[in-house]
Parts: structure tokens; C-alpha cells; sequence
């Protein structure tokens, strides 16, 4: 199938200049030069693929584990904690308080062009070779404005990673061209979490079994983000031959949803979804080359360890203002030591969970095991991202306990990283 794969990255450039924002965070440059080099290197594929060159794979420098970022990386962070800042921040407490995503914040997202990093170069996306650590970066910027938002934001693109690294070449030309056009992402949500006790994702209570050209899926999934409005599912189930993924139209018959508020991630639309004798097409299981469940896994636990992060890193700035500014006794209280211990805890503890994070993002890059590092970045992230939201909230005092400040939404929402698996994917 020919793909105009410069067409795509000017369709996205077409919508960013009509849209007024960029000019308001002061973006528009680096955005531009981000999705032209994006462009750039699409051509470059496309055309050494019309000569017949294989494309040689980019060589490392040496095997130290390198914390700088590229150029393109660090344009995409820099544009998007504009955007977070100045545009995701100011809406949370009201997407908190309606427990849905604002309409506005849906179009803005689709202008930025998020899905189009989990749609590969050769088919008119952004993905390179190398997507982990970027994707990880997205949901990182993304959530120094909001944790709930963030994710909800992030669902088309975890959507299109997983069609593209784990679905057949025919699966990935009937899907992914919907992520990159004109219109709206489609709406996917990722059914993987289960609602029992003690439940392993790694061992799916969903069956599927196999009847003739169709599999027949029965099962419950809990805490699925986006789970409401979605109209494909990617379901996780125990197939005959071993856990497996399935495209399933929300709208089959057999399918029931409801909410499932919790006490955090209000805006995400959690859903609990319940699959009886629903007939799926054998050719909506994702069955690429190589598929590896537990790679899955490992990459949608780094996925919510990048929004810990990064909300982690929204309320180390947020307490640092707010302590080194309010006055008690004359001074401010960042003078007392058992303030700046605090505060200094926080830093040290994000550290390391970004350092955890990103390691498992380079190996899995390099394609090297990365599941002990993935575990330990979702255990540090899981323990530390509930005390960063407690100690944010201890460190308001009063204040902390109102919605006036955002430290309380922060709470609520960094404790689902202990308690979610799957929904995102990196």
C-alpha cells in the first residue's frame, strides 16, 4: 500500500496552524521543526525503500547508559510541558469535578499529533526505531499538568503502539492509517486490568475460545481507562494457546459497561466491561511475530511509571513555590529543617524513579531484557509516587486538604500506580 508519508506530517502541520494555542504557550517553532525532522526522516525511509537499500541500524556510541536527550526529544518536551502547563493544569479540577475530558482538550490533543508516534514511519506516522523512551517522555511532559488527563490523552497512542508492534502487517494497514487522518483518533481503550483479589494480569481470567473463524470471549475487566466512550477494545483473554490480544467492537452483542468511579483518575471515564459468549474474528487477534505477553505487560507498567513521574516532578515544583513563599513565624517555612527535609526526600525519590524508568526504556530500545528493570521501576514508582502525593499534601498543611490547591487531586491520582495494570502502552 503507497502511503504519502510527508502528506501526513504536512496534514498535521495544516492543523497546528490554525489552532491559536501554540502561539499562546510560544511553541509553534519547536513544534514545526519537530514534525518537519519527523517528516524528514519518513522521506529518507520511504525513498531508500524505493531503491532497494536496506536501512542500516543506527549504531551506539559506546554501551554506557546515556541520560542526554536528542534534539527532537528535548523538543518534544519542551512543547508539551507548555501545554500541559498552560493548558492541561487550568482544566483538571474541572475535568476532575465532571469526571469527563473536555471536548476542547480532545480536538487540542488530536492537533498535537500524539497518536502519530505510535504509527510507524513507513506508514505516514512518527515512530522510529526507537520509541520507548519518547513515548515515555510524552506521558511524562503530559503529566506535569495532570496524571488523569494525561492518560486519557495518552489512550489513541498506546492504541496504536500496541496494533503496531504486536499486529500482523495486514492488521497495521487496516488500523493505523485511522490514527494519522483528518479526523479524530479512533476511540480504543485497553481492557487488561482484572477485578479479582489478588488478580495477575499475567494470567488473563478472560477466555477465549477458539470456534471455527471466530473466538468466543467471556470475562470481566475492571478500571479501564476511556473504557465508556470507546468503540474498540483491545482485551487481553487466555486463548488455547496462551494469553492473547483482541480488537473488540464495543457495540458486538454480549458486551456491557458501566462506571466505575474511583478515587482517583476521575476524568479517565473509568469503566468496568463485562464480555459473554462475544464472537470476535479471527483476524482481530493481534498475532505478530514475536508477540510477547509479558513485554506487553512490562511496557504499560513503564507507562504509568512516566505519569508518576511526571505528576512527582508537578508536585516537587508546585511545594517548592509554595514552601519557600509562605511565612510562618517570619520567615518562610522552607527555613525549618523538617520542611527542606521533606522537600528534599521528594527529589531524591523522583530521581530515582526516573533513572529506573528510563533505563528500562533504554534496554527495552536496545532490545535487551528489560523485564527486572521494568519491575523495579513499577515497585519504586508504586511506593514512592503514594508517599510524594502524602508528603505534598502534609507539606500544604490545611491548605493541602482543600481542592484549592492541586496537591490533593495529585494524591488521589498517583495511588492508582499501585493498583492499575494495563490501560496504557508505551
Amino acid at each position: 500500500m503507497s502511503v504519502d508519508v510527508q502528506g501526513q506530517a504536512l496534514s498535521v502541520l495544516s492543523k497546528l496552524a490554525q489552532a491559536d494555542w501554540p502561539d499562546r504557550l510560544k511553541v509553534r517553532k519547536s513544534f514545526e521543526k519537530l514534525v518537519y525532522s519527523g517528516s524528514r526522516a519518513s522521506f529518507r525511509l520511504a525513498a531508500g525503500r524505493a531503491a532497494s537499500k536496506p536501512r542500516e541500524a543506527r549504531p551506539a556510541a559506546d554501551n554506557l547508559f546515556d541520560l542526554s536527550l536528542s534534539d527532537e526529544q528535548q523538543m518534544l518536551v519542551d512543547m508539551l510541558q507548555g501545554f500541559a502547563l498552560e493548558v492541561l493544569r487550568p482544566a483538571a479540577h474541572e475535568a476532575d469535578a465532571q469526571a469527563r475530558v473536555p471536548a476542547a482538550l480532545i480536538n487540542q490533543a488530536h492537533e498535537l499529533g500524539l497518536a502519530h508516534y505510535g504509527v510507524s514511519e513507513a506508514q505516514g506516522g512518527l515512530a522510529g526505531e526507537r520509541t520507548v523512551l519518547s513515548n515515555a517522555l510524552i506521558a511524562e511532559s503530559l503529566a506535569q499538568g495532570d496524571f488523569s488527563l494525561a492518560a486519557a490523552l495518552l489512550v489513541p497512542l498506546s492504541a496504536a503502539n500496541c496494533i503496531r508492534r504486536w499486529g500482523t502487517a495486514e492488521q497495521q494497514a487496516a488500523w493505523l492509517p485511522a490514527f494519522i487522518g483528518e479526523e479524530s483518533a479512533p476511540a480504543f481503550a485497553l481492557a487488561v486490568n482484572e477485578p479479582g483479589v489478588l488478580a495477575d494480569p499475567g494470567q488473563p481470567a478472560m477466555r477465549a475460545r477458539k470456534r471455527g473463524k471466530h473466538y468466543l470471549l467471556d470475562g470481566e475487566k475492571a478500571l479501564v481507562i476511556a473504557g465508556l466512550d470507546a468503540s474498540r477494545l483491545i482485551v487481553s483473554a487466555q486463548a488455547g494457546d496462551g494469553p492473547a490480544l483482541f480488537i473488540v467492537d464495543a457495540a458486538s452483542k454480549g458486551v456491557s459497561r458501566r462506571a466505575e468511579p474511583g478515587m482517583g483518575l476521575k476524568a479517565c471515564g473509568l469503566a468496568r466491561i463485562q464480555l459473554k459468549g462475544v464472537k470476535v474474528p479471527s483476524d482481530c487477534r493481534l498475532a505478530g511475530e514475536g508477540f510477547d505477553f509479558q513485554v506487553f505487560l512490562d511496557l504499560g507498567a513503564l507507562a504509568f511509571c512516566a505519569l508518576a513521574v511526571g505528576t512527582g516532578q508537578a508536585a516537587l515544583d508546585y511545594v517548592t513555590t509554595y514552601c519557600n513563599e509562605r511565612q510562618a513565624f517570619g520567615e518562610p517555612i522552607s527555613h525549618r529543617q523538617g520542611v527542606a527535609f521533606m522537600v528534599a526526600d521528594i527529589a531524591i525519590e523522583l530521581d530515582a524513579m526516573r533513572l529506573l524508568l528510563w533505563r528500562a526504556c533504554a534496554r527495552a530500545e536496545a532490545g535487551q531484557p528489560f523485564h527486572r528493570e521494568a519491575y523495579l521501576a513499577r515497585l519504586l514508582c508504586a511506593e514512592k509516587a503514594m508517599k510524594i502525593g502524602s508528603d505534598a499534601v502534609q507539606l500544604l498543611g490545611g491548605h493541602g486538604f482543600t481542592q484549592e490547591h492541586p496537591v490533593e487531586r495529585w494524591y488521589r491520582e498517583l495511588r492508582s500506580v499501585a493498583v492499575l495494570a494495563g490501560g496504557l502502552h508505551l
